[in-house]
């Protein structure tokens, strides 16, 4: 059974569980994490705009800012939603958005960057605070109706030199008890993929260990999501994209897939050494980030998710106009403004030195 197929039954199955949430259903689409979810922030940031080709990540061979070769699970998920979220860099306070993606590559789970410490870039709980600080500075709460995504953790492990998983989990758990406590009542939240199996790793010797790091990751993460389960107006939705990188690295044909080891791409995000003629025969594009067919079967992991599981009513909540939206994004900028275009080379850079990985 080829790609399309497999996900021919996510569509099925979304027509077979109960209509609990269509593009109607959240007002709004915000997202929180690392490369695996930044469409365009850290692109944007190092000049994509202006010069696509000396940007990064450089384009092409990556797509128009995402760390793939073409879409993202953002883009996906967002079209089924009917709802694109907009780069926090690129957000003009002129044009009203349908949500914003805080998501920087190299984001720690919590403050700061993984692979730069001392950058001036936001980690996810760092993210989620930066939404909802001028929110409760002004006594308002966020859209309830809005969908928030949580996912990150990896570039500790990976790059942060994790040992352990306490305080990234703690950081996530953290940043979903935030997210919920200033009002958001739908989160999504993902587990990580076995960090061992990436091209990275295998390359590296640090497959057993990543591995460890990714089982104890997810159980503890899992522990922590079940800690809310008594918070009967929250919809937590956790999407186990564990269990569909375990199938897809078992049967890679069946998902079509030829290469689920070896990246795409040789070289890194600003010295291209080699592209691979058919990158959505791989499932990874780099070292580190899928191809655009694995983020799509997330996208519809995700979906399937969401449909499984009851939607809140839509209620009456304007605290995340121009003020949580707008307000968020000035208190970004105001930090970042000097410092950040020179931050982020340094943390690519550093990043990729360690990512050229033959195929």
């Amino acid at each position: 059974m080829k790609k399309q197929a497999i996900a021919a039954g996510f569509v099925l199955l979304s027509f077979m569980l109960p209509l609990k949430a269509s593009a109607a259903s959240f007002s709004k689409f915000y997202v929180f994490g690392d490369s695996l979810s930044d469409t365009g922030n850290v692109f944007a940031a190092t000049g994509g705009l202006v010069a696509p080709t000396t940007a990064i990540p450089q384009d092409p061979p990556y797509f128009q800012g995402r760390f793939s070769n073409q879409q993202v699970w953002v883009d996906y998920l967002g079209d089924q939603l009917g709802l694109t979220p907009s780069p926090y860099i690129t957000l003009n306070p002129a044009i009203p958005n349908q949500g914003i993606n805080f998501a920087v590559g190299g984001a720690s789970s919590g403050q700061g960057n993984a692979v730069v410490p001392n950058a001036p870039l936001p980690g996810v709980l760092e993210q989620v605070g930066l939404l909802t600080q001028p929110i409760l500075q002004a006594n308002q709460k966020l859209d309830p109706n809005a969908l928030y995504a949580v996912w990150g953790g990896a570039n500790d492990y990976v790059f942060g030199q994790a040992t352990n998983t306490t305080q990234t989990v703690q950081n996530l758990s953290d940043a979903v008890g935030l997210l919920a406590s200033s009002g958001a009542k739908n989160i999504l939240v993902f587990n990580l993929p076995d960090l061992g199996k990436i091209p990275l790793a295998l390359a590296t010797g640090q497959s057993n260990n990543l591995t460890a790091l990714t089982n104890e990751h997810n159980k503890e993460l899992a522990e922590e999501l079940d800690k809310f389960s008594n918070n009967p107006d929250l919809n937590l939705i956790s999407v186990n994209v564990s269990s569909l990188f375990n199938q897809i690295q078992s049967n890679p044909g069946e998902f079509g897939f030829q290469n689920v080891t070896n990246p795409c791409v040789v070289g890194n995000f600003q010295t291209i050494i080699s592209v691979c003629s058919q990158p959505n025969d791989y499932l990874f594009y780099d070292s580190v980030h899928p191809t655009t067919n694995a983020h799509k079967l997330i996208a519809d992991t995700a979906l399937a998710a969401i449909e499984a599981k009851s939607v809140p009513e839509p209620s009456i909540n304007l605290g995340i106009l121009a003020l949580g939206a707008f307000g968020a994004v000035g208190v970004l900028k105001r930090q970042q403004k000097r410092s950040v275009l020179v931050s982020v080379g340094r943390v690519v850079d550093a990043q990729l030195s360690h990512t050229t990985v033959q195929n």
